[in-house]
């Protein structure tokens, strides 16, 4: 019986072992790829709408091609819906019309809109395109802006920049903002808001 039991012991240990080696643990790849990517960007803006909620975050860094990375990240938005989307010259963002962020970054003095023959704004991006869950998580190139000090094209200068979402769609043309309405949200980055 003792024998018996010995060679059941013997066989089971076998047969788990036979996998050729210790049981699969699932993959952290993919965890550490984001947690390096997110570590890339070292400027960081809080978003908020109207009432001064926060609603998400923007984050900025050096493009290894051109200009700056955008990444925004963001809910609580017209489920659905194609926004304007800037950059302003001052890095302040009072509520309710977040006027205090100025007139678009323009430090090339050109008109708005990508569309526009005697464009674009350097602060002039493409629409935000938000889910139906009111949600959007995009990457975006900024190529005529910049991060180093003492550039003219860069948004981290003395008084900062903000990134603007408006209630409608930018038709790529109209000055100043391409029609694209009201100031909705708003995200101001400063030197102050550096994460090293």
């Amino acid at each position: 019986m003792n024998r018996l039991l010995f060679f059941l012991m013997l066989a089971s240990i076998t047969l788990c072992g036979c996998g050729g080696g210790p049981a699969p643990v699932p993959s952290k790849k993919h965890g550490e790829s984001r947690a390096l990517e997110a570590s890339a960007y070292r400027e960081h803006a809080g978003l908020i709408n109207q009432n001064g909620k926060n609603i998400g975050y923007i984050e900025v860094k050096e493009s290894d091609d051109e200009g700056s990375d955008i990444h925004i990240s963001a809910d609580h938005l017209p489920p659905g819906a194609s926004l304007g989307f800037h950059i302003y010259e001052k890095g302040v963002c009072q509520t309710p019309d977040f006027e205090s962020a100025g007139g678009p970054f323009n430090p090339l003095n050109k008109e708005h809109g990508f569309n526009n023959p005697m464009g674009h704004h350097a602060g002039d991006l493409p629409n935000l395109e938000v889910g139906a869950d009111g949600k959007v998580d995009v990457i975006m190139n900024a190529p005529q802006t910049s991060l180093k000090e003492g550039s003219r094209l860069s948004l981290l200068d003395r008084d900062g920049s903000a990134f603007i979402i408006h209630e409608h769609t930018d038709d790529y043309l109209t000055n100043p903002s391409g029609n694209s309405g009201a100031r909705i949200a708003c995200a101001p980055l400063k030197k102050s808001a550096r994460r090293e």
